[in-house]
Formats: structure tokens, sequence, C-alpha cells
């Protein structure tokens, strides 16, 4: 009987669409999905177009019919929801497993989770691994970016199927790469998507200053960000951005959909997972955190709207012509996303600190240059960047192409952040970029007086900056 190249257990829209991808390009993958006729049905579906590409695509119906459909070591590929799922099907999968087994979880998981089941599986002679997957259901289908993580023999063997469906770097490489032992992968996608959720609130807080204080109809605003996907904001994001606010609202056949979308952001906790890692760890990611915070924020729709009668905007929208403020945000926007990347890189590298993993920067800008959601030219600069500085983990700020950048689009950042926190629009992600920028770059702070303080009511002691060591006054006497 032939044998499968893969193994893949659930049949989700990402899971299906993966399966579809390695089948397109000549793998034999079995597939098995807890409800069987959801298996029957992806097979009837897509199995004939699959052998047309060269590859297969093999049903099972129980456990025991699929692994024994997979070629040893069984390389199996898990895509159920995060948490308690995947740990119940891990704990199907075992009786059936043999030393040597891989098995890969490519959904969303937590990485203490991933390093949790690393180390349960590398205890009875099996591999797992964390796999990263960014692009969303396209990806899945078409190339994601792909961010891997466990033993490197688990790398040596996954490679050549995983460069097959990754999606393509700049340069026409595969975006995929081996980021490290454990959780890291998991741990990089994680960060990836706390800077996806800052891009995502810069993006939306320009938009609501040129809906407000320009008075600007969605089309209109499609128009200026169609430009500026045109230059350096290029990106994955801002592409998406235009049919969004062109599309009309089809129910009501008045309008635009935009406006019709109640302003209420959902998540699936990926961004709260970076900030509260980030809070554990002792680093300051402002921006990613204050797009978590404005997501919570706005599911308070009933309380927004309570509070929005006792407290009515009356401030008059400050802005500059609409000719010379849109080169002004384009800047601005720039240079707060490169803030953003800046918190994430220094989050990954504390982290690879601690945690004792040797992770690169310019191969992680690499892989996130196509195929995963923040896909942008932004990433091609950052890889090249850090590739020529010849330091592949220092701060994104003391890189000397990101150098020059932030000095020459920064003025214009604080200038929009000025005008448009003045005319009463909030710029929680914008203010923070610009915030963390200059602090990161300060050569003092006022942390002197907290230390003065917290010194006075709790004895904390301070440091001097005339000699070593640590000092308390009696500030009562």
């Amino acid at each position: 009987m032939t044998q499968s190249n893969l193994g893949l257990i659930g049949l989700a829209v990402m899971g299906s669409n993966l399966a579809r991808n390695f089948a397109s390009r000549g793998f034999r993958i079995s597939v098995y999905n807890r409800t069987n006729s959801k298996t029957n049905e992806f097979i009837k579906n897509f199995s004939s177009s699959a052998k047309k590409q060269g590859g297969a695509l093999v049903g099972a119906s129980e456990y025991t019919e699929f692994i024994q459909s997979l070629e040893r070591p069984r390389k199996i590929i898990i895509m159920v929801k995060a948490g308690s799922p995947v740990d119940g099907v891990i704990a199907e999968l075992l009786p059936h497993l043999e030393p040597g087994d891989i098995v890969i979880d490519a959904g969303n998981s937590f990485y203490k989770d991933t390093e949790r089941r690393f180390l349960e599986l590398k205890a009875k002679g099996l591999h797992f691994v964390g796999m990263g997957v960014s692009g969303g259901e396209e990806g899945a289908l078409n190339g994601s970016s792909i961010m891997l993580g466990g033993a490197p023999e688990s790398w040596r063997e996954l490679q050549p199927a995983l460069e097959a469906i990754a999606a393509k770097d700049f340069s026409g490489e595969p975006c995929v790469t081996y980021v490290g032992p454990g959780g890291a992968g998991h741990y990089v996608k994680m960060v990836h998507n706390g800077i996806e959720y800052a891009v995502m609130q810069m993006m939306s807080e320009a938009y609501a200053f040129l809906k407000i204080a320009y008075n600007l109809k969605p089309p209109a605003i499609a128009d200026i960000f169609e430009k500026f996907s045109q230059g350096k904001l290029n990106s994955f994001l801002f592409d998406i951005a235009v049919p969004v606010l062109r599309r009309p609202d089809d129910l009501t056949k008045k309008g635009f959909l935009i406006d019709k979308i109640l302003d209420r952001a959902g998540s699936k906790g990926t961004g709260a997972w970076a900030s509260k890692d980030a809070l554990d760890r002792g680093i300051s990611i402002t921006s990613i955190t204050e797009a978590v915070y404005a997501r919570s924020i706005s599911a308070s729709k009933e309380s927004r709207v309570a509070l929005s009668k006792l407290y009515k905007n009356k401030l008059a929208p400050k802005k500059l012509p609409l000719p010379k403020f849109i080169p002004l945000l384009e800047n601005a926007l720039y240079a707060g996303m490169i803030s953003c990347y800046a918190q994430g890189y220094d989050l990954i590298q504390k982290t690879a600190t601690e945690e004792k993993w040797d992770l690169n920067l310019a191969e992680i800008s690499r892989v996130w240059e196509g195929g995963c959601i923040i896909r942008a030219k932004l990433l091609n600069v950052l890889h090249k960047a850090y590739q020529t500085s010849g330091s592949k983990n220092s701060s994104l700020f003391a890189v000397p192409g990101i150098v020059s950048l932030m000095k020459k689009y920064v003025p214009d950042l604080r200038a929009v952040v000025g005008v448009v926190s003045a005319s009463g629009v909030s710029t929680p992600a914008l203010a923070t970029a610009l915030f963390y920028f200059q602090d990161a770059t300060s050569k003092e702070l006022s942390a002197n007086f907290i230390q003065g303080l917290r010194d006075y009511f709790g004895a904390h002691t301070y440091e001097r900056t005339d000699r070593p060591g640590n000092f308390h006054t009696n500030w009562i006497s």
C-alpha cells in the first residue's frame, strides 16, 4: 500500500486549506476529522484536483486507519482549537505512535503549553513541534509564513515539505525557518500577532481622523490608503483596507458597508498573551498593549454610548490642509510601525536571552516578508538592515539603516500625534509609538523623581549619578 508523506487532523477551513496546499505541491496527505462526514465531503470535493496536481488526499475514518496510512517517521499535523482540544488529540494519538514520530501543532497555541507538550512527548521518545503559521485562510491554501519550534532533527525532517508550501520572500526564498527549540516557534508567532494588533490599531486611528476631521467618505480614505500602499507603506493590510473601505452595503443598498459595521473589535487572545508576557519579563511594548486595550474598550459599546451623552466632544477638529496632512500621516505611520517592531523585537530578544534561544531577528523579519498578515515592504527593510549591520539581535533603534529612517520620520509622527490628539480623536497606538521611541532613546527620564518618592514612603533606596551603591535618605528629618 502506498503510504502518505504526512497526516493532518482537523478539517476546519485552515486545516482543509493546508491539506490542499500540501497536495497541490505533489505530496500525499492523509486527513482525519472527528466528524467523519466532514472527511468524506472534503475528499469528495478536492481529491480529484489534488490528483491532477500530482498529489493525493486520503481520508481516514478512525485513528488506527489514519496512523497505518503514514510513512515512518510519522509526521502528523494537528489543526484544532488551541488549549485542551490539542491535549485531547495528543492523548488519542499516543497509543498509536512509535519513537521518532513527529507531532506538529500548527494552531495558535500558547507557547508555554507548547513547551510542556514538547517535554512530555520527548520523555516518550516522540518529537513535538510548535509551528506558528500566519496568513489566514488564503495563506494556508497558497503559501503561509511558517515559524517552526522544536528539536533541530524535526526541522530537518519537515524542511522539504514546509519549504514547498510556504510563501516566498522578496528574493523568492521560502518564508519558513527553524526558530528555535521547544515553544520558540509559537512564541515568535505570538509576538507577530501582537505587532499585527498595533499596526491595525494605527491604521484605524488614521482612518478615524480622516473621517472625523476631514469628513471624508470611505472611498476617499480608500484612495489615500491605496496611495500609501504604493509607496513605503506597501503591505497586505493596506492592500485589503482598500476594498474594505470601498465595499457598498449590499443589504440596504445605501452607503458603504464599513459604516454599518459595529465598532466592537473581536480578539482571539494572542495580543493579550504578548502583553502579559512582556509585563512578566519587564519589557515595554506599549503600542501593542494599547492596541489590546483599544479592543477591550471597544467591546463596551453600551457603556460608551451612555457616557457619550454626558461628555459630548465639542472640540473643533484642528487640522492642516489635507494635501499637506496626507504625506505627514504617511511618514507618521511609517515611523510608528517601526516603533512597534522595535517593541516586539525587544521582547523577542529578552525572551531569547532568558530562555537561551538563539533567535535571529534578520531571519524572523525575512520569513515575515511574505504570506503572513503583517507582510510588508517594511519587513524587507528590517531584514536588510539587520543583515547589513552584522548584528542579528541588536536593538532595532540602534541598527544604522533604521537610525536614519527614524531621524527622518519621527518629526512627522510627533506633528501628527499633536494635531490628532488636540482634535479629540484617540490615538493610543500612534502616541505610544512616539513616546516609546522618545523614552527608549532618551539619556535621562523622570524616573529619578519616582525613586525619590519610593524611598520616602517605603525606604526602597536609590542609586546616585555620582557614585556607586544604594542609598537611603531620612526625608522627614
